[in-house]
Order: C-alpha cells, then structure tokens, then sequence
C-alpha cells in the first residue's frame, strides 16, 4: 500500500471531509472552515469518495516547476562558476553572470545550484569557527594588547564604569589599569600618557577595530585617528585585530578581572573610581606576581622617552577649524570667540588649531602660537541625529539624562551640566 504525504493544509481538508462524509457536519461549516466555497467542498468530496485520502493531495507534487530554468542554463551557469568563479559567493556570483554572461537569474536560485554542485557551503552547514592558538610573542614590550571592559565594577554600590586595561603579550601580565568613564580618545591618551612614563614605549599596541585605533575608509588626516596620531608620533605602532579572539591574552584577562577585581573592590570597601584607581597598583602587583609568566627571551623592547618627545604636545587631541570673519569658531557644539587684537583679526578664514589636553587645558593656536579667546556657550537641545559610537553609549545617555534633569527654561544658558571637554564649566559656577 502506497503512502500518502499530506501537506498541513491537506490534512486539515481531510479531517473536514471525514466529518463532513460521517454527517457529523454540513457543506456550509465545512467550507467556512476551510475558508473555501460549498462548490469547491463537494469537489473534494466527490475526489475522497472516489480515490480516498489520495484524491485531496496535489497532483503537482513531485514534478518540476512550470517556471523552472532549463537544464541548459542551469548548466551554463555552474559551467561559468566552475571556471571563473569558484571562489565566489552566490551573490556575487549572480552578478558576474549577468553582467559578463548575459544569465539574469535570482542568487538564490544560484545559491541553491552552487550548493547542489558542491560549489559553495550553506552557513548552516558549516561547522564552528575554529580560532587555532598562537605562540606567545618573544620579549616584554614587542606587543601588548588594550582594551576597555565596560561592566559593574562596583557593583550595585556604584554606576557602571569602563576599565581600561594594558596586557603584555609575551607574559600576560597588566602593564596598566585604569578607571574610566567611557572608551573616550582623550582616556586612552592618559592611559597611554600613564603607560610610556611606566615602562617606556612599546613596540606596538595590539587593539579592536574601536573609532579611537581605526578610521573605517578614507577620513581626516588620512585615515589616522588622534591617538593613532600621538603613537606615530612616540614611533608606536598600533595594529587592530580582525576578531576578539585574535587578542585573547587581553579578552581572558577581562574574565579574571570580572571575577577577582569586583570581589577586591568590594572586600575595600571601594565604590568609586578615583579611590579605585588609588587601589590598583597593589592589585596588579599581586595580579602579576600570580598570574605573569616568563618571557622567553629576556630583552625588554621597551624604549626609553627621549628629550625630543613632550607628552603633553603629543598626547592631546588637535583638531583645525576655520575662523570666521567675526573671529568665531566652532568646536563641540559651542560658539568660541577669538579676544580681537593685532594678533587675531588677521586670521580671519585662516584655519587655527584647537588643542584639547587630557589633564584639562585647552588651547587655540596657530603657528605655534596660542591665541587668547573666550567661551559663547549655548544650552543646546539633546540631538536626537548625533553619531555616538557604540561603546560611548552609556555615558552619553546618562549626560544626556543629567542635562534633561537639570535643564529649566528660565535657567542661565551660559551655564551647562557636566563636562565632555574641557571648556565646558560645572553646574554652579561662574563665566
């Protein structure tokens, strides 16, 4: 006896029509049911009366498709994928075909015969990633690894909080911690700033593809962002790791952290960043003694500073802005005002260059030297269009809820809550 493959839908006909055939329910309620005409009921009775649960099946089933392509363009195609494009995926694969071969057809039509031709492997199909380990790198400083950790370090007794953290490649040990509020460029120049007046300079930081290492595409200078500038200027490298499992060394080194760290703050009574960071060179002495391996070569790569390198010139954001016919400029969101003098009323559509330092001075400047100028500060609305990187989120949603706390419209707009550089002047304080 044959077996009939039903579809969900047949067998819902089928029970409809068993009950319909037992009297036990009537044309009308059938095709209500089923959601078609009493026609179209009587119809699948008569072709269940006649050839049973068989005679409610399509008879379609099994055979190929009125739209299908001929077995010749089929063959054509993979014939061409074969030949020139075997190491293509199907999308581009369609494209090719049709741009150069003149065979317009769907990729997933493609998809489908590239994958039956053994030419291209579904992702459900393939296996895990497989991430193979890799040797420690020889000397102390020839690479280390940084990264931030956004996570409840204080646990509910503080706010979340980022941990910027520097990891020697060859004997894992922490080359530097350090409390932050967000992975902002001007934290990581101060952990930088921190790092080089430690232990020298490194031959190269190993980091993600985060906007303060990497500029995706063609951008300002280049390509190279602020702090990739100030390392080319200490003659650092910086490389950016394709995955988080290519700097496993600084990934695992969260984990511990995750678990030992919370546990130290909270054993000190410690709920703050400041008094964190107050503690933390004890931690990573102890974390090192622990957990810090040998290198296998004893030469240490680290370079001392020279006279030549001023940290605070070269660890500072700079960027240039034009100025104005009314000795204006723009930075931040805020309206700065060049003092007129000798000095200054030649500049006008002349580019200067403002200088943000990481301890809080702030400069404008042009040809070396700085310009004196004032602050015309606007309380702006929050902009709902502004690009805020994924990992500064946090920090911008929470200035963003302490500026709609405080905010009044009677308030003195020469006044701004919180501070994201460093012209902006604290609630309560004076111009």
């Amino acid at each position: 006896m044959a077996v009939v493959t039903m579809s969900r839908k047949e067998l819902g006909r089928l029970e409809a029509l068993i009950d319909l055939d037992a009297g036990r329910t009537t044309a009308a309620r059938a095709a209500a049911l089923l959601g078609i005409g009493e026609r179209q009921v009587f119809r699948l009775l008569r072709a269940y009366r006649t050839r049973g649960a068989e005679g409610l099946t399509s008879r379609r089933r099994g055979r190929p498709s009125n739209r299908r392509y001929a077995d010749a363009i089929r063959e054509a195609a993979l014939d061409a994928i074969r030949e020139r494009y075997q190491d293509f995926g199907p999308t581009l694969a369609a494209e090719k075909l049709a741009q150069i071969h003149d065979l317009r057809l769907g990729r997933e039509t493609v998809r489908r015969w590239m994958a039956a031709a053994g030419l291209w492997v579904p992702r459900k199909d393939r296996g895990p990633r497989v991430h193979q380990p890799r040797h420690r790198r020889d000397c102390l400083g020839e690479l280390v690894q940084v990264d931030g950790c956004e996570h409840r370090w204080f646990e509910d007794r503080g706010s979340p909080c980022t941990l910027l953290v520097f990891v020697d490649d060859a004997t894992g040990r922490l080359m530097h911690l350090g409390f932050a509020a967000s992975e902002s460029t001007l934290d990581y120049l101060r952990a930088a700033r921190s790092y080089v007046e430690a232990h020298g300079r490194p031959v190269a930081f190993y980091s993600d593809k985060h906007t303060v290492f990497r500029v995706a595409g063609a951008g300002r200078d280049g390509g190279v962002t602020q702090f990739g500038r100030a390392l080319r200027e200490l003659n650092i490298d910086i490389i950016c790791a394709n995955c988080p499992q290519a700097k496993g060394r600084v990934e695992r080194a969260h984990k511990t952290l995750q678990d030992r760290l919370v546990k130290e703050l909270r054993l000190a009574g410690i709920s703050a960043p400041e008094a964190a960071n107050a503690f933390l060179p004890a931690f990573v002495a102890d974390y090192n003694a622990r957990f810090g391996k040998g290198p296998r070569r004893p030469e240490d790569l680290h370079r001392p500073l020279s006279a030549a390198h001023d940290l605070d010139e070269i660890l500072a954001v700079r960027e240039e802005r034009t100025v104005s016919a009314s000795l204006t400029l723009r930075y931040d969101r805020m309206l700065i005002l060049l003092e007129p003098n000798g000095a200054t009323r030649p500049l006008a559509r002349k580019r200067v260059t403002v200088v943000n330092y990481p301890d809080g001075r702030f400069a404008i400047r042009h040809e070396g030297r700085d310009l004196p100028f004032r602050v015309f500060d606007k309380l702006q609305k929050v902009d709902r269009a502004a690009i805020v990187e994924n990992k500064r989120l946090g920090t911008v949603l929470a200035h963003i809820r302490e500026r709609q706390d405080a905010y009044e419209p009677a308030w003195n707009r020469d006044l701004r809550p919180g501070t994201r550089n460093n012209l902006r002047r604290p609630p309560g304080t004076s111009p």
